[in-house]
């Protein structure tokens, strides 16, 4: 063959032999077991279901549901605190964490089927637009919520919006119909619930979560108290459910001296971390009493476990949760998001307080209820350690893994306060909407005390006001004629504390409250005061 006809002939020749090289290729692909032809990668088995149950199923199927529920199922099986989070609740949890949200800053409740509003955030949207507590919503953007027989999650729904975005509200105020606008911003949700001098020299902290700002807000009510004569502190964390961690260690940071160990995660894909003190605290040397139950859990549980392993504070109540677990949120493709549990967190002593999950989910989270009727939130005698998880602190004192924080204290929940028609009371909002009511028809007897501890000291419901509250009971449709004087003397007590709410906020509820709260007199009594 001449040099002209291999000219011809050469870009042939070197496709057939690209053809064939990959046809070769190709089959030598195909003989590894478990390949076929042009066959790039093995499906997985679970999108081959989907894909049959969408294309071959008898019915119409929302496959993206059924793809949650296996993704449900999947993380079922792993721990009680690996989750899925579907994305149209993820925008709700984020918020929770970031502390913040947009809306118009109010605090709301359905009485009577009518929006009332109970209190105005301080320099919050609202607050800028004139809303008013006592006043009551009848439409918002054309959304009449006045009488629509709807829950306060559907009207938050149409009270949040996109930050400058404009809410129009037409609200009654004083039986005369008022048209507000207000613009839409950032609102902060407080991770301290109250902060006040109980009294001279022994402050009070109320702190209901640990999200990214709960270590900002816990200095400034720190400093403020320290400003006020502050020597000795009540740190409340029951209900506290936990949140961001490292929060939580910047607060314990603030209580032990020195390069102190707080808490240390590891898992099997993550090695261990050692989260120690980093600067001098504010509160290295003052008494210090936590008070916990049943609610405390997580982070609530890395700040005691490292305040008990270090023997710098007395942790009165009941045991905590019992969450030992470190999850790291993952968001996913379609706006949803998998919190997933990636580590353990122990205690400087080296106990893990997680409690066992080995019988599942389910009977996980009954055994919180268990406590109540198996007396262990009652007796302290029914409290059972696990004898191969002792550990010992510094000074020798025992203390426990694998079952939450045991308190140093032990406070018995009174059960003798509830029966059936004063639980009923509280679960419908009956004292709550009876304060309110009393605070908009006595405002002026109100407004004579300074401030809540003068109102706390001085304030008493008459027998007239009790014979009002009966008469809000009966068109409850709840019957209250067979509760205890005990019981009574608590119902007044909590409607004197709302009262104080309405007039002060959640600080005024506190400060009302807390004078008849056995966790608060054995804090003051082990701290010296009266």
């Amino acid at each position: 063959m001449d040099k002209k006809k291999l000219h011809i002939w050469m870009p042939l020749l070197l496709s057939l032999s690209m053809v064939a090289g990959i046809f070769i290729g190709f089959k030598m692909h195909d003989s590894i077991p478990g390949n076929d032809f042009f066959y790039l990668e093995k499906r997985r088995t679970l999108q081959e279901v989907l894909d049959l149950i969408q294309n071959k199923y008898v019915d119409k199927v929302d496959t993206d549901a059924l793809t949650d529920t296996a993704i449900y199922s999947i993380l079922n099986q792993l721990d009680p605190h690996s989750v899925f989070i579907p994305a149209n609740e993820l925008e709700a949890i984020n918020e929770d964490i970031q502390g913040s949200f947009f809306g118009v800053g109010i605090e709301f409740e359905i009485f009577d089927d009518t929006l009332n509003v109970t209190s105005v955030i301080k320099d919050g949207p609202g607050f800028k637009a004139g809303i008013k507590a006592g006043d009551k919503f009848i439409q918002a953007n054309g959304v009449t919520i006045a009488g629509a027989n709807m829950s306060s999650d559907s009207i938050r729904n149409i009270l949040r919006g996109n930050r400058g975005s404009l809410l129009k509200v037409e609200i009654i105020r004083a039986d005369k119909k008022i048209s507000i606008p207000i613009a839409r911003d950032m609102v902060s949700v407080n991770s301290i619930d109250a902060a006040y001098m109980a009294d001279k020299e022994t402050g009070y902290i109320k702190l209901i979560k640990f999200s990214t700002q709960t270590y900002r807000e816990f200095m400034i009510a720190l400093e403020d108290l320290k400003k006020q004569g502050l020597k000795k502190l009540i740190l409340d964390l029951r209900g506290n459910g936990g949140g961001v961690l490292d929060e939580a260690v910047d607060i314990a940071d603030e209580f032990l001296e020195g390069d102190k160990l707080i808490t240390y995660t590891e898992g099997v894909h993550m090695p261990k971390k050692e989260y120690r003190c980093r600067r001098e605290g504010q509160f290295e040397k003052g008494s210090l009493v936590v008070l916990c139950d049943e609610g405390s859990a997580s982070a609530s549980e890395v700040l005691m476990g490292a305040l008990q392993d270090w023997e710098r504070a007395t942790i009165i109540g009941r045991t905590s949760f019992g969450k030992g677990l470190v999850q790291e949120q993952y968001d996913l493709s379609d706006h949803s998001a998998i919190r997933l549990t990636i580590a353990r967190y122990y205690t400087p002593s080296g106990r893990s307080i997680q409690r066992s999950y080995s019988n599942g989910g389910s009977a996980y989270y009954k055994e919180i209820a268990n406590r109540y009727t198996n007396g262990q939130s009652t007796n302290q005698d029914s409290i059972k350690h696990d004898s191969s998880k002792v550990f010992v602190t510094s000074s020798g004192k025992k203390v426990y893994g694998g079952g939450g924080i045991n308190p140093d204290y032990f406070i018995p929940l009174d059960t003798s306060l509830f029966n059936e028609s004063t639980a009923t009371i509280f679960s419908k909002g009956t004292v709550s909407h009876f304060a309110y009511q009393y605070v908009q028809n006595n405002i002026s007897q109100i407004q004579q005390y300074k401030n809540a501890q003068e109102f706390t000291n001085s304030f008493t419901l008459n027998d007239l006001s009790w014979k009002q509250f009966e008469q809000a009971v009966m068109r409850d449709s709840i019957h209250i004629n067979k509760i205890t004087p005990l019981e009574k003397t608590y119902i007044l007590n909590s409607i004197k504390a709302y009262i104080a709410r309405r007039t002060w906020g959640n600080t005024g509820y506190y400060e009302s409250i807390n004078t008849h709260d056995d966790y608060i007199k054995k804090a003051l009594e082990l701290l010296g005061t009266k």
